[in-house]
């Protein structure tokens, strides 16, 4: 049942194509569930390995990697096979998640989550840049509804599972679940896709890899760090943003020259909807990471949440994303109208990041429910269709660079969310502490309710940035079923990929 290219191209609406696509889905959800679930047994295993002074580099470890890898491994991708550079994360990231249930030491740990974060990346990149030479713009809508659907079942699910692992088999199994679930993937995809290959002689962008490595790790070093491991005005962390500044301007001047750069600057200056859809995936990624981080700390500390119940707080937000995007994506694929979506999207979460910002010890849990009711929507209408926007806006030859672009671009708006949420919160935090006392505990309760107000207000803030952005996009129609021949630059293709 296997879906050759000349089956995908004239066909799109071909229900193998769908098969096909659940596959590279599943592959990505391993990605996607891997960071909260590993999240949920972080705990038990600092009490197991000890450590705890660097619990934070087992994330950040994960990130960097991640960051940095997606562009590699999407310019690879255009290069020498988007089929086979997938299958190869797949196998990097199987092995790492079985070298990480067998770390003895926090530091082996923090290795392999490393080379997990290296296998992720190509698991994003490689998914987008596949649904995007399977089906064309005009037809992707009718698909981002599994997509959406993904993000919610790794957001809320990987909690879930992550606690029911943890507590029934045991930590080392937050990481062993991935390999059962990696293998079905992989031979899935190997059996079912199909993708012309190319031979290409192409010199390798290795200055512009460098310097984007040394970019990247920077930044989200220092986004890390700032406010959290060292101030915010520390020479450490000035530095880490002087190196980004400095190899950013470097990598910028390398990819014009390059022939073959790891990350075109064309792709941003042929259409001015592909910086814009940049921008709003920017601001999705601030929100999507700050909510799913933020809001189960305020329901748990101050409205009294189980935390064995985490994952289910956040189903007002993410449950909407899935219906809307599904509903989005279908109306957009009968009229190949979509500017209104990120509008209306943005303005949404506008809305509910300010009434967000009104919570306090008071706020009862029904009510912020509603809020991220509100949030979900927006989020449904933006990220997806930012997705779209931007790979509507490149040629094929370029599109394993674009969607890790779009991948790449809306992990670093949350990382930098983040780190900037956590200084807030620290800031707020700093003088209360939890104690025995009872009015310890309601100072440190008034203390979260505080930073996080403080949080969502600075959102609300990116999230009107990110309505001015949406204005200023241009509907461009939307590419039909032609543009679904895939085509990686000017190579010629040989034998299928197989």
């Amino acid at each position: 049942m296997s879906v050759p290219t000349s089956a995908v191209a004239p066909g799109t609406t071909d229900p193998r194509v769908r098969w096909t696509l659940l596959g590279v889905m599943l592959a990505m959800l391993l990605a996607m569930l891997d960071n909260n679930v590993v999240g949920t047994a972080m705990p038990t295993i600092v009490a197991d390995l000890g450590g705890l002074a660097h619990i934070s580099w087992v994330v950040t470890a994960y990130t960097l990697t991640t960051a940095i890898s997606t562009p590699i491994w999407g310019k690879f991708g255009d290069l020498y096979g988007r089929k086979r550079l997938f299958l190869a994360s797949i196998v990097v990231f199987l092995v790492a998640s079985a070298l990480a249930g067998t770390a003895q030491s926090m530091g082996q740990l923090i290795g392999f989550r490393a080379l997990q974060g290296v296998g992720a990346g190509g698991l994003g990149a490689g998914a987008f840049a596949l649904i995007a030479s399977l089906v064309p713009p005009r037809e992707r809508g009718r698909y981002q509804g599994m997509t959406a659907t993904l993000m919610a079942i790794g957001t809320v699910g990987g909690s879930l599972l992550g606690g029911v692992i943890t507590g029934h088999l045991g930590w080392r199994w937050a990481f062993y679940v991935n390999i059962p679930l990696g293998v079905v993937a992989l031979v899935w995809v190997q059996v079912m896709l199909h993708l012309p290959a190319s031979r290409v002689r192409a010199r390798i962008d290795w200055a512009g890899i460098a310097l984007m490595t040394a970019a990247i790790g920077s930044l989200v070093l220092a986004a890390t760090w700032a406010g959290a491991t060292y101030p915010w005005g520390s020479w450490q962390v000035l530095s880490a943003f002087a190196v980004f500044l400095v190899t950013t301007a470097a990598f910028i001047a390398v990819q014009r020259r390059a022939p073959e750069p790891v990350l075109p600057p064309r792709v941003f200056t042929e259409q001015r909807n592909f910086p814009l859809a940049i921008g709003l995936l920017l601001v999705a990624g601030v929100v999507m990471f700050g909510c799913s981080l933020y809001m189960p700390l305020f329901q748990q500390t101050v409205q009294g949440a189980s935390a064995t119940n985490s994952g289910l707080l956040l189903l007002p937000l993410m449950i909407p994303v899935a219906l809307v995007a599904t509903v989005a994506g279908k109306v957009m694929s009968a009229t190949g109208r979509y500017k209104i979506f990120p509008v209306v999207g943005t303005a949404c979460l506008t809305a509910g990041t300010v009434l967000l910002a009104t919570m306090d010890t008071s706020t009862p849990r029904a009510l912020t429910s509603v809020c991220l009711v509100l949030v979900g929507i927006g989020l449904g209408f933006t990220l997806q269709m930012s997705t779209t926007i931007a790979q509507n806006s490149v040629e094929m030859r370029d599109m394993g660079a674009a969607s890790a672009a779009t991948n790449l671009f809306r992990t670093l708006g949350g990382s930098l969310g983040v780190a900037v949420f956590g200084s807030l919160l620290t800031a707020a935090t700093g003088h209360a502490s939890t104690g025995e006392g009872g009015s310890t505990a309601t100072a440190y309760r008034q203390a979260v309710a505080t930073g996080t107000s403080h949080i969502f207000l600075t959102m609300a803030v990116v999230c009107a940035v990110g309505f001015l952005i949406a204005l200023a996009v241009k509907e461009v129609p939307l590419r039909g079923k032609s543009a679904t021949v895939p085509a990686q630059g000017a190579a010629a293709p040989v034998a299928a990929d197989k």
